[in-house]
């Protein structure tokens, strides 16, 4: 169903595809010919071809876990107004019980800001974020920045990106996001998909194909093909989300007659352009996908890639869940007392509750093909629960006069409002050892909410809403929906943009530079952050040999999002999932930088420096994080930053997980370092890494330098890389991290 094809391909009229390259143009001037490379060049203030690119963004979008922060630094790097549409909802801290005034806090804050830089602020549950793009903010042939990784918006002909907070911060004070002009993937579609088929299928079949091999990292993503077609706008909507799952750097869908839809429903016509490639355009590689072959999925615990169809799952439950438990168990070892076989019944694996939310699942289509499936139906009064949320009030009044909601509650269906929550812990976490199937879009250990290291563990396995649907029908059996009858005769959606104007607060280019902003008790400003020093020695405070290591485990989500306005208290949280005792650790260590810039440094330190023949005065000590593969999933810059709070002053791996997470190491001064595959890197906590004249270095351009581990046992070299940075980039991690940086251009 899904092909990759490694060698690059020349795409001819849009349509067919050239069986040889002789008589066309080099790669390099036909890749110019792609959507992505028309949009891509429109926004690179350089105006020139080359391979770097310097990028402003058109809008901007930003949750209510973010956008504190992302305002906070720009306040203190000399923000004046907001320079660009930015909108902010209020999506994720929606529950306002958690941590008692301090989520609604953020949010008056949040509208403060609107009101003094110009923004637009969308209040709790009106909508997710997405969603709100998708129907007020997209433009044909733009782009969007947003401070959440599921920035996509490509089935609309507008590209999204997702990135940490400081990337957000540069845009506001009217600097470029810089990047190596990317690679291009064509996503060739072809077919249509069969009757209980949907987004979530295609989409968990393609992260499956192209995620742990790496074939579409840090490239950006071109959907064409005649199957394009064949898909509904909510059905690309649900692919395109879920791109971010691939670690690709962003997506781009042709438009067409659909797409205009979209925009005309949304009264939105003039934003619409079709969007083709050119005569002749090169393609790096392409993903060939077959519609008609697609089977119902589900994507078991703990990746989105971690797929099977559901007919494998169901011929053969007991060994795929088995297969699932031991990795648990290398995960957690006997913290947690998982058995999944036990939901095995009468030979088939039966789900404990279902779940339909947010930007991936929570769209009218997905509602109303569940509520077709369900119609007469019944989820039970047994163990199983089910519950769904419209991804915006506007959908929500349409699933209501349309009679959606009425058949999804009538069969027992609990609809809440516009949330994010069960993406990420925050709502609807399952029972201990419960299994939950959700229409979301990650399914991260420990990212629906339970705590492994308190011996709670609950399981969440990705499906489309059709077989969530078709699964509540059948008593919590799991069901592919492709194997039941249903007739969907409910009317398409119709956008009513009433709430909208009601209540949404519109002040982009209304600045008002008098408008206090209104501050709570748990908002605070960033510590005090130090510029390099010539060396640097750090200690380990954490090792981590996993294969990838999520934003989800560096700093959890759920009950963390509370915090996520005051640093300080938000850096206790850092990787207390996966490694406790870090945080104690990045503590001392940074007491003892501390003491050594009063004048005193502990002898630890002084005698790890006699080791290596250096002096106190002119080496900082700060901790330091080493993981194999870190940084899948969150665009959240608190994954860094609070590193950073807690005396962070680098990270050594293989390789970084996205590019985001490793901008925002460099937003926050952390030093991203490298060691080449086959080094390897047998320290532990407690040992040190010396890293002499990396200032000096840095700021002249160098990108790798020798280095000195200090063990009880004596000293060993190690090679470091720091590649790929510009010379912005540079500069910020001298100065210290991002503010300080814009404080130091100020002060010119």
């Amino acid at each position: 169903m899904v092909e990759l094809i490694k060698e690059g391909v020349y795409l001819l009229n849009g349509s067919e595809f050239a069986k040889d390259a002789k008589g066309l143009p080099t790669p390099d001037e036909a890749r110019e010919n792609t959507i992505t490379y028309n949009i891509l060049r429109a926004h690179d203030v350089d105006g020139s071809k080359g391979n770097k690119m310097r990028i402003k963004f058109d809008a901007m979008m930003s949750h209510d876990i973010t956008y504190v922060g992302i305002i906070q630094t720009a306040r203190a790097s000399g923000l004046e107004k907001f320079p660009l549409p930015y909108a902010m909802t209020n999506c994720h801290n929606s529950l306002c019980a958690v941590g008692g005034t301090i989520n609604e806090d953020d949010h008056i804050f949040g509208l403060s800001a609107a009101k003094k830089y110009g923004g637009i602020y969308v209040p709790a549950n009106v909508a997710v974020i997405h969603q709100f793009a998708r129907e007020a903010m997209v433009k044909c042939g733009n782009m969007i920045l947003g401070s959440d990784s599921h920035t996509r918006y490509g089935s609309l002909g507008n590209m999204g990106v997702g990135e940490g907070g400081g990337e957000l911060v540069k845009q506001l004070l009217c600097n470029t996001w810089d990047i190596n002009a990317p690679e291009v993937v064509l996503v060739w579609l072809e077919g249509a998909p069969r009757k209980g088929v949907g987004p979530h299928d295609v989409a968990i079949s393609l992260v499956k194909a192209v995620f742990e091999n790496g074939f579409v990292k840090n490239k950006v993503l071109e959907f064409a093909g005649p199957g394009v077609k064949n898909l509904p706008i909510d059905f690309r909507n649900g692919i395109d989300i879920m791109t971010t799952e691939t670690t690709c750097l962003s997506s781009i869908w042709i438009t067409d007659e659909e797409v205009k839809k979209h925009y005309d429903t949304h009264r939105r016509g003039e934003f619409y352009k079709e969007l083709r490639p050119g005569d002749v355009a090169y393609y790096d590689s392409m993903i060939r996908i077959d519609l008609s072959k697609q089977e119902s999925m589900i994507a078991l615990p703990y990746h989105p890639s971690n797929a099977v169809s559901i007919h494998e799952l169901q011929a053969n439950p007991e060994a795929v869940l088995r297969a699932v438990e031991e990795d648990t168990h290398k995960r957690y070892g006997d913290k947690v007392q998982i058995d999944l076989v036990s939901k095995v019944k009468n030979g088939k694996m039966v789900a404990d509750q279902g779940i339909i939310a947010g930007c991936a699942g929570g769209t009218y289509d997905n509602l109303a093909e569940a509520a077709a499936i369900m119609r007469g139906k019944s989820v039970g009064n047994d163990y199983f629960t089910m519950s769904a949320y419209p991804q915006s009030v506007p959908v929500y009044l349409a699933t209501t006069r349309n009679h959606i909601a009425e058949v999804l509650l009538e069969a027992g269906v609990i609809i809440k409002p516009a949330f994010c929550g069960p993406c990420f812990g925050a709502g609807d976490v399952p029972s201990n050892n419960g299994f939950s199937i959700r229409h979301t879009t990650r399914n991260f250990p420990n990212r629906e909410g339970s705590k492994p290291g308190q011996g709670q563990i609950s399981l969440v396995a990705l499906m489309d809403a059709r077989s969530i649907a078709a699964t509540a029908a059948n008593g919590g059996v799991i069901t592919a929906a492709t194997d039941i009858e249903y007739t969907n005769d409910y009317k398409p959606y119709a956008f009513d943009p009433t709430v909208y104007e009601h209540r949404i607060y519109n002040g982009f280019g209304k600045a008002d530079a008098q408008q206090e902003l209104r501050y709570g008790p748990n908002i605070k400003d960033w510590p005090k952050m130090y510029p390099m020093a010539e060396n640097m020695l750090v200690e380990l405070a954490a090792v981590i040999h996993d294969p990838v290591t999520t934003t989800d485990e560096l700093i959890p989500s759920g009950e963390t999002s509370s915090y996520r306005s005051n640093p300080l208290k938000l850096s206790e949280f850092a990787l207390s999932r996966r490694v406790p005792e870090y945080v104690g650790l990045s503590k001392r260590i940074q007491s003892e930088d501390l003491e050594r810039r009063a004048g005193k440094t502990p002898a630890n330190v002084l005698e790890a420096l006699k080791k290596v023949g250096a002096s106190a005065d002119n080496t900082s000590f700060g901790s330091c994080v080493f993981a194999n593969r870190p940084g899948d999933g969150s665009a959240r810059e608190q994954a860094a930053s609070c590193q950073k709070v807690l005396g962070g002053d680098a990270n050594i791996c293989y390789e970084y997980a996205t590019k985001r997470y490793r901008s925002n190491c460099i937003n926050w001064g952390i030093v991203p370092f490298t060691i080449a595959k086959e080094t390897p890197f047998d320290y532990k906590a407690g040992d040190m890494v010396f890293i002499p004249g990396i200032r000096e270095a840095i700021l002249a351009g160098k990108e790798e330098i020798d280095a000195q581990v200090i063990t009880a046992e004596g000293v060993t070299p190690i090679h470091l890389f720091f590649t790929n940075l510009t010379a912005d980039e540079r500069d910020i991690l001298a100065q210290g991290c991002l503010m300080n940086y814009y404080a130091a251009q100020r002060k010119k």
